[in-house]
Order: structure tokens, then C-alpha cells, then sequence
């Protein structure tokens, strides 16, 4: 990598020219560019807005799975066992799946050279359990932090490898043109974030043949979030520029606390805590999950399968399922404005509707699982402490006693399922632009647990192995490139200008943009999901959005970063919006993590009324078939299509065949 400059209305704007562009330092970034080291491409850089503040670094759940092939025992398993299992899921390109199949294990022991502690017994075998939606025992843990733990090793060897790092630098900008009528990405623009009050407001370019786009999910769209704060994705910066979406109405959503984020899942749920709500004030305390149980039996049984059943699943709110609770929480915070909390420090009582709760009164398999833990004891907190007492250590160090004190809950956005579309090598429809991680919606419908975490890592060793196979060229001369994106980066650089003057009499500051986007997506775009409303909400999206192109301003130079940030998430959420109308308008009822209310439906519990009526997908139902793609055309038009889900490939096996084409280097290709 080499450093030049250029000079925008005589003011100097630093260059730098890489092979290579990493966007982001998750564990999907960092694998991509140790691999690419390895594979000998040192030409790269790593840009982030903070180094370990995505969600891989700070997210983790009560035991953290990483799902790969079977590694263990005499568990038959195969790759194409896998990829089905993946595929199953529905609205998963089947080579998609394939390649996350073949390449799990490579990934893995990736993972365990690099040091991530992942169990095996004294054989060398990495014996796994079962996990949602998974049914070989797939799953291992390196325990609740699992991610953080990758990140912690990747990043090491990122720092032996001696792989440039930009930190603190937002990218606000990516940067192509027209090669053979294709469009490519040639770089981006980036503002130093700790240089912003200087002649050229801190702004950076970087000329890349490749750009890595490793920024994750659209974690800051959401007002209830268990996205660490520090994450907020950049799919605006893709959409500017013509990247596909696709899949973008699978998100995932489930209840977690939001002082703290974290979800929970797992024993957090299964020691069967006390829920309650109360007025914005604190006041006014009820245990308003009795209202809607039969019985106290039905009521606790519902709360402990919520741990192996965390995700909101509409399929599992008939009966008085686990996913009913996630229904009721959310018309507590949302629709009647109030408050809701976990209490561990008390049992679930009855409060004169239902019986008050004891052990005996459990399902069956709740009790067993209780008494083969050794914690048939008196209270959430001693069960908690005893199966689990690093889950209450973990929020003691984040000043939260669940010994004495209330956890506030919701019901939270927790991974999208859905992204920008990529072929095999994770390629995106912009040449040369390698979406990576949860930027990519390789996930499909039902996504086993922990599936995210092996997808991120085979997709950046696929990205990696072909940039350092098909792509190797170095950057153009800085002149070519600055003449190639003189008008694009003169754009930004306007608008850094445009939104620091102060001489405008209309303006919006963006902080009170922020908090309409997160409002609505919370309300129209969460797990609860309405034709009626969907498509004012998508004009108001809409509205917004171009009001803010005009009227946006900022009231210190400081402020700039979030200005472009604000711009980022209102163009994602009103795409996001129209995925979501174009679905419903299809016909796309309750799947996934999402429950769609239908009048002709049937109510999820005689205590719930009419408003409440639901139906699910028909298994052949249009959008089960197909896999909705949109994006901005070159005008900037919104452009939808629906595409047949490609089936797993039948593969050649032959192994002299094989070995030819690998020779010969038909393989990437």
C-alpha cells in the first residue's frame, strides 16, 4: 500500500492505494484478510469505524453455537447432508449451501489453529449438540462469547501479520465505474474521524481493485436492538451504488435486556423467571402473562422452553407455544407504551388468576432438565446461579445485580437473515465488491443456530481465495483514479460542506431523524407485521429520506459522521419497508421471525382478540419458491425481482476429472 493525494478545490485530500479494501473488523473482515495474507495478497488494508466494535466482539448469548459438519462419534454426516439441512431452511440458494457445507470444516479448524478454545474430548473429537432448527447435533461452543473469542484470535494474527489498519475512519462513500458496460467498484471514501476539523473536514479516498464489505447487519435501523450500540451497518453505502438486496424481510428478533444487551436465550429462560410490566414511571406492577395462560403448568412450561426456543417463531405461538410470550411483550412495550421486566429474584405467581408457582408443577421435561441439573431449588436466581452463574456474573460486571434488581426486556432485532446478494465466491453484483458476514443474506427462512457465524467464515475464504486467484492486478495510478472518481468524490465532498452550513433556514437535526427510523421499524418492520399500515409506512420512509437530502444539518463539524450515518440507515430502512410491502403484497403471510396479521386467520389464544389473527405460509406459497432481489437502477428507480431458488448442485466426484480441472485452474473461476 502506498499513500498519494489529490486536490479538490485546492484542498489536499489524502490517497491510499491497495489491492485489497477491507471494510469493517468483524470475524467475517479479519478471516478475509488473514486468508488473503495467507494466500500471499499483502497488498490490503483493514478500514473501521472501531476496531472490535461490530457485533461480533460484543454480542454472545448463554452458550454461543458455531455450527459446522459433524466432527464426532458415528454421527453420519456429509457435506450434502449439510448444505440440504441449510437449504431446507427455505429461500437458501442451494450452491450457497453447498459451499458453506464443504468449507465448515476448513473454517473450523481455522478457527481452533488460531487458538479459539472449542471442546474435544481426549480422541481429538468435537462432539456436538443439537441447536435450532439442526437436526445432526451440528453445534459447538466455545461458551457464551464465543464470537468475541474469534475475534480476539483473528485479530492477533491479523497484528503478527502486520496488516495495515485504519481505525476510526467511517466509510461513507464507495466508489466505482464502467469497465466493459459492467460496474465495478475502483474504492471509497472514507472521513478520519479524529481529523475532521481540518481544510478538508477529515475526508480520505482509497483505490482498490477490491473492496471487501464487512460491516454486518442493519443493526441501527431498530429502536429495540441487541446489536451492541457500537454496530449500526452501512447497506446504504451498497444500495447508493446499485448493489442487489435480497431476502430482506427474514431478520430475526427475540427477547433480550436492554440496558445490557444480550439475548435471552438458553438458562436465562429455562430457571422459569417472573415476568412483569409496569407504567413508564416504574408503577402500577402486573404479571400480565397470566391474563393470557390457561393455567400455571402451561404458563412455566411456555417461559422454560423460551430458552431452547429463543427466535419469535409465529409457528410456535399456537397452544400457548413459547413464542406467544414474545407476542404479549410486544404489546406491552409497543402498543400499550408500558415497561417489561424479567425478575429472577421471585417465582411466577398466580396473582389470583392462576395457581402461584411450584416445581411439581412443571412439564416433564422441564422438571428433568431442572432436577439432572441439580437445581430443583427455590428461587430463578439459585437455579440460575447453580446451571449457570457466569450468566449472573455477566451482568454483574455491567453493573446489573439480578440478585436484587429487575431486568428491562423487549423484544429485539437480532440478526437479518437477509443482505446483499453474492454468487459462489461471495462476489456482489458490482464487480470486484465482496459482501462478507451478516452484510451478505446467505442465511435463508430457518437458519440453524449458530450458522451465521461458519457462513461469515467460509464466505471470506471464498472472497479471499478468489481475489488472490482472478484478481491480483495492482491499483490503477493515482491519476487514472482520481480522474475516474472526480465527480463522485466532489459529491461528497459538497455535501461534508453543505451540511456545516449554517446560513440554511430550513433543517433537521439528525438525531430526531434517527429516532422516526428506529420508531418505525420497530413498528412496521419488526416481528409483528401489517398490510394495512406497510405502505404509509414506505412513504413516510421515503419522505424522509428526501427531506433529509435537503434539510439534514449538523450543528458541530463533529456531527458529520452521524449525518452520513443518519443517511445510510434511512435509505436501508425504506428499502427494508418496500421488501417487506412487496412481500405481503405477494401474499407472504407468517414465517421466519415475523408473525403477519391476517383477518382471515385465527386468533393465537381465545384470551387474544380478533386483531390478533395470523396465518402461515402454505409451504408451496409463491414467496416459499421464490427469493425477492431489489435495488436502485442507475437513475436511482427502485427495482424489484422475483427469482427461482437455485438447487443444490449435483457434483462431478470423479476424482481424475476433479484433479485435471484443479490443475488447469478451472476451479475459481
Amino acid at each position: 500500500m502506498h499513500k498519494e493525494s489529490t486536490t479538490i478545490e485546492g484542498i489536499s485530500i489524502p490517497v491510499y492505494s491497495a489491492n485489497t479494501l477491507i471494510i469493517g473488523s468483524g470475524t467475517a473482515s479479519l478471516n478475509a484478510a488473514v486468508n488473503l495474507h495467507d494466500l500471499g495478497q499483502h497488498d490490503i488494508a483493514i478500514v473501521t469505524e472501531q476496531w472490535g466494535g461490530g457485533t461480533s466482539n460484543n454480542a454472545g448469548s448463554d452458550k454461543q453455537t458455531y455450527y459446522k459438519l459433524s466432527l464426532s462419534g458415528d454421527i453420519q454426516d456429509s457435506p450434502y447432508d449439510m448444505a440440504k439441512d441449510l437449504f431446507d431452511g427455505g429461500c437458501m440458494h442451494g450452491d450457497i449451501a453447498l459451499c458453506e457445507a464443504h468449507h465448515s470444516v476448513q473454517a473450523f479448524y481455522h478457527l481452533v489453529q488460531l487458538g479459539v478454545p472449542f471442546p474435544h474430548d481426549k480422541y481429538g473429537s468435537y462432539v456436538g449438540y443439537r441447536t435450532d432448527n439442526d437436526p445432526k447435533g451440528r453445534g459447538t461452543s466455545a461458551g457464551p462469547l464465543t464470537s468475541h473469542l474469534m475475534f480476539e484470535a483473528m485479530s492477533e494474527d491479523v497484528k503478527k501479520k502486520n496488516i495495515p489498519i485504519f481505525d476510526h475512519h467511517q466509510v461513507i462513500s464507495l466508489l466505482t465505474d464502467l469497465k466493459d458496460n459492467k460496474k465495478h467498484i475502483v474504492g471509497a471514501v472514507a472521513l478520519d474521524k479524529k481529523n475532521l476539523a481540518t481544510d478538508n473536514n477529515g475526508l480520505i479516498l482509497f483505490n482498490a481493485v477490491n473492496v471487501i464489505l464487512g460491516t454486518g447487519g442493519p443493526a441501527g435501523i431498530y429502536k429495540t436492538s441487541v446489536y451492541p450500540e457500537s454496530q449500526t451497518g452501512s447497506h446504504g453505502l451498497a444500495f447508493r451504488i446499485g448493489a442487489i438486496g435480497h431476502n430482506l424481510t427474514e431478520s430475526q428478533f427475540g427477547i433480550a435486556s436492554i440496558k445490557f444487551r444480550w439475548n435471552l436465550s438458553g438458562t436465562y429462560q429455562q430457571v422459569i423467571p417472573r415476568y412483569i410490566s409496569t407504567d413508564l414511571s416504574g408503577n402500577d406492577k402486573r404479571e400480565f402473562l397470566n391474563d393470557y395462560f390457561p393455567d400455571m403448568t402451561t404458563l412455566a412450561t411456555a417461559i422454560f422452553f423460551k430458552g431452547y426456543q429463543w427466535p419469535f417463531d409465529p409457528r410456535k405461538v399456537e397452544n400457548y407455544g413459547s413464542s406467544l410470550i414474545d407476542m404479549l411483550v410486544y404489546q406491552e412495550t409497543v402498543q400499550k407504551s408500558r415497561r417489561v421486566f424479567i425478575d429472577y429474584t421471585q417465582n411466577p405467581s398466580g396473582d389470583r388468576k392462576l395457581q402461584d408457582f411450584s416445581l411439581d408443577q412443571l412439564h416433564p421435561e422441564a422438571y428433568d432438565y431442572l432436577k439432572n441439573s441439580d437445581a430443583l431449588l427455590n428461587t430463578p436466581i439459585q437455579r440460575l446461579a447453580k446451571m449457570n452463574q457466569p450468566a449472573v456474573e455477566l451482568y454483574m460486571n455491567h453493573g446489573i445485580d439480578l440478585t436484587k434488581e429487575h431486568l428491562e426486556i423487549a423484544v429485539c432485532a437480532q440478526h437479518n437473515n437477509g443482505g446483499l446478494k453474492s454468487n459462489i465466491w461471495w462476489e456482489s453484483n458490482i464487480k470486484h465488491l465482496f459482501p462478507v458476514g451478516e452484510v451478505n443474506g446467505t442465511h435463508g427462512v430457518y437458519r440453524p443456530g449458530g450458522s451465521a457465524l461458519n457462513a461469515g467464515q467460509v464466505g471470506s475464504i471464498r472472497a479471499a481465495m478468489y481475489i488472490a486467484n482472478q484478481y491480483v492486478e495492482e491499483p490503477p495510478s493515482n491519476d487514472l483514479f482520481c480522474h475516474a472518481v472526480k465527480s463522485q468524490v466532489q459529491k461528497v465532498f459538497e455535501l461534508t460542506r453543505y451540511l456545516t452550513d449554517h446560513r440554511r433556514k430550513q433543517s433537521i437535526i439528525h438525531l430526531t431523524a434517527l429516532q422516526d427510523i428506529r420508531d418505525r421499524m420497530t413498528r412496521y418492520g419488526a416481528h409483528i407485521r401489517n398490510s394495512t399500515n406497510i405502505m404509509q409506512a414506505i412513504s413516510e420512509a421515503w419522505d424522509l429520506y428526501h427531506t433529509l437530502k435537503k434539510q439534514l444539518s449538523v450543528s458541530s463539524i463533529e456531527e458529520i459522521p452521524s449525518a452520513f450515518r443518519i443517511l445510510d440507515l434511512c435509505l436501508t430502512h425504506a428499502i427494508y419497508l418496500e421488501a417487506i410491502g412487496e412481500y405481503l403484497e405477494k401474499g407472504g403471510k407468517s414465517r421466519g421471525s415475523y408473525l403477519v396479521i391476517d383477518p382471515n386467520g385465527k386468533a393465537p389464544c381465545d384470551q387474544l382478540s380478533d386483531d390478533w389473527k395470523y396465518r402461515l405460509n402454505k409451504d408451496d406459497a409463491f414467496v416459499n419458491r421464490k427469493i425477492l432481489e431489489i435495488w436502485l437502477d442507475d437513475n436511482s428507480k427502485l427495482k424489484k425481482k422475483w427469482v427461482d431458488i437455485r438447487p443444490i448442485p449435483q457434483e462431478k466426484t470423479w476424482f481424475e476429472n476433479m484433479w485435471r480441472d484443479f490443475r488447469d485452474g478451472k476451479i475459481i473461476s
